[in-house]
Protein backbone atom coordinates (compact mmCIF):
# COMPACT_ATOMS: atom_id res chain seq x y z
CA UNK A 1 0.00 0.00 0.00
CA UNK A 2 1.16 3.27 -0.34
CA UNK A 3 1.83 6.57 1.52
CA UNK A 4 2.47 9.91 0.00
CA UNK A 5 4.03 12.52 1.88
CA UNK A 6 3.68 15.85 0.02
CA UNK A 7 6.57 18.74 1.70
CA UNK A 8 6.65 22.23 0.09
CA UNK A 9 5.63 25.91 0.85
CA UNK A 10 1.96 27.37 0.15
CA UNK A 11 0.79 27.85 -3.28
CA UNK A 12 3.60 25.51 -4.58
CA UNK A 13 1.51 23.06 -6.68
CA UNK A 14 0.75 20.21 -4.06
CA UNK A 15 -2.77 20.25 -4.17
CA UNK A 16 -2.86 20.56 -7.89
CA UNK A 17 -0.38 17.56 -8.17
CA UNK A 18 -2.48 15.92 -5.81
CA UNK A 19 -5.76 16.63 -7.97
CA UNK A 20 -4.14 15.69 -11.37
CA UNK A 21 -1.79 12.77 -10.16
CA UNK A 22 -3.58 10.89 -7.22
CA UNK A 23 -7.53 12.21 -6.71
CA UNK A 24 -8.86 8.53 -8.28
CA UNK A 25 -6.08 6.55 -6.50
CA UNK A 26 -5.29 7.75 -2.94
CA UNK A 27 -7.49 9.64 -0.08
CA UNK A 28 -6.27 13.43 0.52
CA UNK A 29 -5.51 14.15 3.97
CA UNK A 30 -5.03 17.62 4.71
CA UNK A 31 -5.01 20.15 7.25
CA UNK A 32 -7.28 22.02 4.69
CA UNK A 33 -9.78 19.68 5.22
CA UNK A 34 -9.73 18.42 8.61
CA UNK A 35 -8.92 21.59 10.12
CA UNK A 36 -6.94 20.07 13.22
CA UNK A 37 -4.78 17.39 14.33
CA UNK A 38 -7.37 15.04 15.95
CA UNK A 39 -9.47 15.11 13.21
CA UNK A 40 -6.45 14.20 11.02
CA UNK A 41 -5.10 11.64 12.94
CA UNK A 42 -8.05 9.69 12.69
CA UNK A 43 -8.08 10.08 9.16
CA UNK A 44 -4.73 8.84 8.60
CA UNK A 45 -5.33 6.05 10.80
CA UNK A 46 -8.22 5.07 9.29
CA UNK A 47 -6.46 4.56 6.09
CA UNK A 48 -3.71 2.93 8.02
CA UNK A 49 -6.20 0.43 9.10
CA UNK A 50 -8.14 0.07 5.98
CA UNK A 51 -4.82 -0.18 4.39
CA UNK A 52 -5.96 2.17 1.73
CA UNK A 53 -3.60 4.25 -0.08
CA UNK A 54 -3.08 8.07 1.11
CA UNK A 55 -1.53 11.52 0.44
CA UNK A 56 -0.37 13.68 3.00
CA UNK A 57 -1.22 17.28 1.72
CA UNK A 58 0.57 19.87 3.97
CA UNK A 59 3.45 21.87 3.58
CA UNK A 60 5.57 19.55 6.64
CA UNK A 61 8.19 21.76 5.97
CA UNK A 62 10.03 20.07 8.95
CA UNK A 63 11.82 16.61 9.16
CA UNK A 64 10.41 15.55 12.46
CA UNK A 65 6.58 16.26 10.89
CA UNK A 66 7.47 14.09 7.66
CA UNK A 67 8.75 11.77 10.36
CA UNK A 68 6.17 11.25 12.28
CA UNK A 69 3.99 10.27 9.12
CA UNK A 70 6.74 7.76 8.03
CA UNK A 71 6.86 5.83 11.16
CA UNK A 72 2.88 5.64 11.00
CA UNK A 73 2.96 4.17 7.41
CA UNK A 74 6.04 1.84 7.97
CA UNK A 75 4.50 0.38 10.78
CA UNK A 76 1.69 -0.69 8.59
CA UNK A 77 3.98 -1.59 5.66
CA UNK A 78 2.78 0.95 3.87
CA UNK A 79 5.72 1.83 0.71
CA UNK A 80 6.46 5.64 1.50
CA UNK A 81 7.15 7.91 -1.22
CA UNK A 82 8.07 12.28 -1.00
CA UNK A 83 7.52 14.36 -3.15
CA UNK A 84 9.30 17.67 -2.05
CA UNK A 85 7.67 20.65 -3.86
CA UNK A 86 10.22 23.21 -4.35
CA UNK A 87 9.35 26.94 -4.51
CA UNK A 88 10.77 30.23 -4.79
CA UNK A 89 8.82 32.02 -2.35
CA UNK A 90 8.14 35.54 -4.50
CA UNK A 91 6.48 32.64 -7.02
CA UNK A 92 4.48 31.18 -4.33
CA UNK A 93 3.60 34.51 -3.44
CA UNK A 94 2.71 35.38 -7.09
CA UNK A 95 0.20 32.21 -7.03
CA UNK A 96 -1.10 33.32 -3.64
CA UNK A 97 -2.34 36.65 -4.73
CA UNK A 98 -4.48 35.03 -7.41
CA UNK A 99 -6.11 32.58 -5.52
CA UNK A 100 -9.85 33.32 -3.96
CA UNK A 101 -11.84 32.86 -0.73
CA UNK A 102 -10.67 30.36 1.94
CA UNK A 103 -7.94 28.87 -0.86
CA UNK A 104 -5.72 32.01 -0.30
CA UNK A 105 -3.44 32.20 2.95
CA UNK A 106 -2.05 34.96 4.58
CA UNK A 107 0.87 36.15 2.87
CA UNK A 108 2.85 36.16 5.76
CA UNK A 109 2.47 32.32 5.96
CA UNK A 110 4.53 31.91 2.79
CA UNK A 111 7.79 33.55 3.93
CA UNK A 112 7.16 32.02 7.36
CA UNK A 113 6.93 28.25 6.30
CA UNK A 114 10.09 28.73 3.37
CA UNK A 115 12.38 30.11 7.07
CA UNK A 116 11.33 27.05 8.61
CA UNK A 117 11.64 24.54 5.88
CA UNK A 118 14.02 21.90 6.28
CA UNK A 119 14.84 20.40 2.83
CA UNK A 120 13.98 16.62 2.38
CA UNK A 121 17.10 14.76 1.99
CA UNK A 122 17.69 10.24 1.08
CA UNK A 123 18.33 10.14 4.51
CA UNK A 124 14.83 10.64 6.22
CA UNK A 125 14.45 6.96 4.75
CA UNK A 126 11.55 7.39 2.22
CA UNK A 127 11.48 3.95 -0.47
CA UNK A 128 11.64 6.93 -2.79
CA UNK A 129 12.00 10.47 -2.97
CA UNK A 130 11.15 13.19 -5.81
CA UNK A 131 11.30 16.72 -6.41
CA UNK A 132 9.05 18.45 -7.88
CA UNK A 133 8.69 22.19 -9.90
CA UNK A 134 5.61 23.20 -11.27
CA UNK A 135 6.55 25.42 -14.29
CA UNK A 136 5.10 28.45 -15.35
CA UNK A 137 2.78 26.47 -18.58
CA UNK A 138 1.32 24.80 -15.49
CA UNK A 139 3.24 21.77 -15.53
CA UNK A 140 4.95 20.11 -13.34
CA UNK A 141 8.63 18.46 -13.62
CA UNK A 142 9.06 15.45 -11.35
CA UNK A 143 12.90 13.96 -10.83
CA UNK A 144 14.29 11.69 -8.36
CA UNK A 145 15.60 13.88 -5.33
CA UNK A 146 19.26 13.55 -4.82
Amino acid sequence: MDAIIFCGIQASGKSTFFRQRFFDTHVRISLDLTKNRHREDALLYTCVAAQLPFVIDNTNVKAETRARYLRIARAANFRCTLYYFEADPAEALRRNALRIGHFRVPDIAIPASHAKLAVPTSAEGFDEAFKVRLLLNGEFQVEKLE
